[in-house]
């Protein structure tokens, strides 16, 4: 329903994902320009504190991100409890989320490009101050379903909009560890969830999500608009003075700024993208790609594990408190371990190790619930579960996690990325909602079974991985796009 504004909406995308590449090229055509240029980085490699302080007001949308999501896992008992709520009321509740999250996503983009980036990070804080806030207060299931919602909605927006501020303010040599920050923060932000919500009471829980929104939008007033957002609606004073203090009062940086006004004039001229323009044949097995990691990533059950792991842990007779905060703090650990591998190991090893240790966490997983519900062996069930969803987070954090998204922004030619990855986000939300909504109905029909599904489903992406999806680390954008259409 918004794909008619994609084009604009990717204009923020191919920034992020494009946009150090193109200018790298344009670096080596002279070496004047490449003197500029270091001078340039050597200001702002004296002067990173502004980028810095940016970041951290950004990034707590990622964490906000992340405490949503987190949220319905540690909450359960206590809420289905005292409200009352079915199986049935409590899987919308927990799905709701990632709807709210689909529609956030697809609006972003237009938002975003119309008030700015940071006033889009103000909308949709107020969404989320919203959604918790009527949480809190909720004294049953309507109540709690358009908190989610509103809440699903703000988590989706962020999704787009933090990282693309991010890469629009950040200098080159920092871009890429800034930009990694966004998903080490959205763990944080599900991991302390999970952490105290083991001993907050769940209205309690709620008002701590108050606490990144308004952090963010008090940062908001001390950080500059994004330069390229400014330069693009040609607002070119204003463009200069936010760039001028990023980079420092006594960085230069006439070099950069004419790289990013040409680089807009330049996007201006190329064609507008519809959706239909993706099936044409020279852009099918692009699509093909970044749709099929997607469906890979959320439907190897990620979400239905992420948002109801204590009651698993519970389930398998294992401590859900002591199984959340092991759960919790790895899952930071090895996101931000995969971030620092990803230059250096590649996109594809990464996707395959990945893989495997899904299916071996899900089979793991899958004989403890076995055990369990045939009484087997009592001692071995609980261990077999921990170790099963250890194993499975783990592996999703390594690599099945943050790769998709970094194939998907490599894989498409600029002037179709921003439908295209309207496209692949859709897709994405769509089968996080289908796997949070399903999953405790899977898990009553049978638990070991449900499992053996996901197990299924994960050795079907390593087919996938191996058969479809090239490897990208180490070359240019010309080159991945020339391949795939050969």
């Amino acid at each position: 329903m918004a794909f008619g504004d994609d084009e604009e909406r990717g204009e923020g995308i191919i920034q992020q994902d494009i946009q150090q590449p193109l200018i790298q090229a344009k670096r080596t055509t002279t070496d004047g320009g490449r003197n500029q240029n270091q001078n340039g980085e050597n200001g702002s490699r004296r002067h990173p504190w502004m980028v810095y302080l940016s970041t951290f007001v950004a990034v707590c949308g990622s964490y906000e991100f992340g405490a949503c999501a987190g949220y319905s896992s540690p909450t359960q008992s206590a809420i289905t409890a005292e409200l009352g709520l079915s199986t049935a009321q409590y899987a919308l509740f927990g799905s709701i989320l990632t709807v709210g999250a689909m529609i956030g996503a697809i609006t972003s983009g237009p938002i975003a490009d119309f008030i700015g980036r940071k006033g889009a990070m103000r909308v949709y804080s107020a969404f989320c101050v919203g959604g918790w806030l009527a949480i809190y207060f909720a004294k049953g299931s309507l109540a709690l379903d358009i908190g989610r919602l509103a809440g699903g909605y703000g988590m989706g927006a962020f999704s787009y909009v933090v990282p693309v501020y991010i890469a629009e303010i950040a200098p080159v040599h920092l871009r890429g560890a800034l930009t990694t920050l966004n998903q080490v923060m959205i763990c944080a932000g599900v991991s302390v969830a999970f952490i105290i919500g083991i001993v907050l009471p769940w209205r309690a829980l709620a008002l701590t999500g108050l606490i990144p929104c308004v952090i963010l939008l008090l940062g908001l007033f001390f950080i500059p608009e994004s330069p390229r957002w400014l330069a693009k609606k040609g607002a070119r004073k204003e463009f200069e003075a936010a760039l001028q203090k990023l980079r420092g009062s006594d960085a230069d940086i006439n070099h950069e700024a004419a790289e990013i006004q040409n680089y807009i004039e330049e996007l201006e001229q190329l064609p507008k993208a519809s959706m239909f323009d993706l099936f044409q044949t020279r852009y099918l097995r692009s699509v093909t790609i970044a749709v099929g990691l997607m469906v890979f990533q959320q439907f190897g059950g990620i979400n239905g594990i992420c948002f109801y792991v204590s009651n698993i842990f519970e389930m398998a007779g294992f401590s859900p408190s002591v199984g959340t905060v092991i759960y919790a703090l790895l899952q930071v650990v090895i996101t931000t371990m995969g971030a620092t591998l990803i230059d250096k190991a590649g996109r594809k090893p990464l996707l395959l190790v990945s893989a495997v240790g899904l299916v071996i966490g899900c089979i793991l997983t899958a004989i403890a619930f076995y055990f369990k519900a045939h009484e087997l062996s009592e001692k071995a069930a609980p261990i077999l579960a921990i170790t099963g969803i250890l194993v499975y987070i783990s592996a999703f954090s390594v690599g099945m996690g943050a790769v998709p998204w970094v194939v998907m922004s490599e894989i498409f030619p600029i002037n179709v990325k921003g439908v295209a990855g309207s496209l692949a986000t859709l897709v994405n939300w769509f089968g996080a909602w289908a796997i949070s909504y399903t999953f405790n109905f899977l898990m009553e029909w049978s638990s070991s079974g449900t499992f053996i599904i996901y197990a299924v489903i994960n050795a079907a992406a390593i087919i996938f991985v191996v058969m479809v999806v090239p490897e990208t680390k180490g070359r240019s954008l010309e080159q991945i796009q020339a391949d795939i259409n050969a």
